[in-house]
């Protein structure tokens, strides 16, 4: 008899410490994490990859939104506020193509999306032209390259960017790759040491970077050993030039367990500000029903 598949489910939170504490101080957040659940989206759906900024007193969280159904990821919107809680979730951005890992940020007086699309090819930049839920297509930064995970960090006048390469033998789990350019618009260069890690441990990237208390740039990163994003760890980069690159392993591992008593077999996101953190843990199901809604998805493909 064949095995019943393994399906990832995720859970988006919401924590009032800052993200450099849970690499900085992680027994202050192993104490008290302080975690704000998003509500379940439904039956074979999931949200992941949280990214959100300030704005107008309430953090506006983006997450990729997975429908098994479909096997398609879109980009949602998910207001928070300490009052209210969670809000109702909306659509942001919607492409025929797979969405996910949506970075935000402010730059220039204007707030900006960089979603992951390595079905399209591309690295797009997004701009919100009536924020929350109305972004146009502003600029390819890379082109023709399966890219997934891209981080910014605009550090020592220059804009950086990490990211794993989508490939066979699960490259995109044990490599992490580095883009530079003087401005956010470009011109990007691949970085002449990429890859710059090879290690599914702790290659992928899993977050925003941010300076950690050592004044060194720190890079959230996926261990995949087990499983996919199965734990989250950080990456330390002493050395960060247009040349050469070095880093180390530091701090903590986190995993689902240590956040969740539910979904406890995976974390893979850190985000966030110096006001409070996002994060996803994983739990896996092995159900049946998946078979029969992959049966379903290539029945429509075929006879729409």
């Amino acid at each position: 008899m064949l095995h019943a598949p393994y399906s990832d489910f995720w859970q988006v939170g919401l924590s009032l410490h800052p993200q450099t504490n849970w690499l900085d101080h992680p027994n202050e957040v192993r104490a008290d994490a302080q975690i704000h659940w998003m509500p379940d989206p439904g039956p074979w759906r999931y949200r992941a990859d949280p990214f959100g900024l300030n704005h107008q007193g309430k953090v506006h969280v983006f997450v990729e939104c997975y429908d098994y159904r479909t096997k398609h990821g879109i980009i949602e919107h998910v207001a928070w506020s300490p009052d209210a809680g969670w809000g109702v979730a909306q659509e942001a951005l919607v492409k025929p193509y797979h969405l996910s890992y949506p970075q935000v940020f402010r730059h220039q007086g204007e707030i900006w999306m960089l979603p992951e699309s390595h079905q399209a090819g591309e690295v797009a930049l997004y701009r919100a032209r009536n924020f929350p839920n109305d972004w146009v297509r502003e600029k390819a930064l890379l082109s023709g390259l399966p890219v997934a995970e891209a981080s910014l960090l605009q550090q020592n006048d220059h804009w950086w960017m990490f990211f794993t390469l989508v490939g066979p033998q699960a490259r995109d789990q044990r490599e992490l790759h580095i883009a530079m350019a003087p401005t956010l618009w470009g011109p990007w260069q691949l970085h002449p040491a990429n890859p710059i890690r090879v290690d599914k441990t702790s290659a992928r990237p899993g977050g925003s970077p941010f300076i950690n208390n050592r004044g060194f740039v720190s890079l959230p990163v996926q261990d995949c050993s087990q499983t996919y994003g199965g734990g989250l760890r950080f990456l330390e980069f002493q050395k960060l030039s247009l040349q050469e690159v070095a880093c180390t392993v530091i701090g903590p591992t986190w995993r689902g367990a240590d956040v969740s008593s539910l979904f406890t077999e995976g974390l893979h996101t850190l985000s966030g500000t110096e006001d409070w953190s996002l994060i996803d843990c994983k739990r896996i199901s092995r159900s049946r029903e998946r078979q029969w809604l992959d049966l379903q998805r290539r029945w429509r493909r075929l006879f729409p």
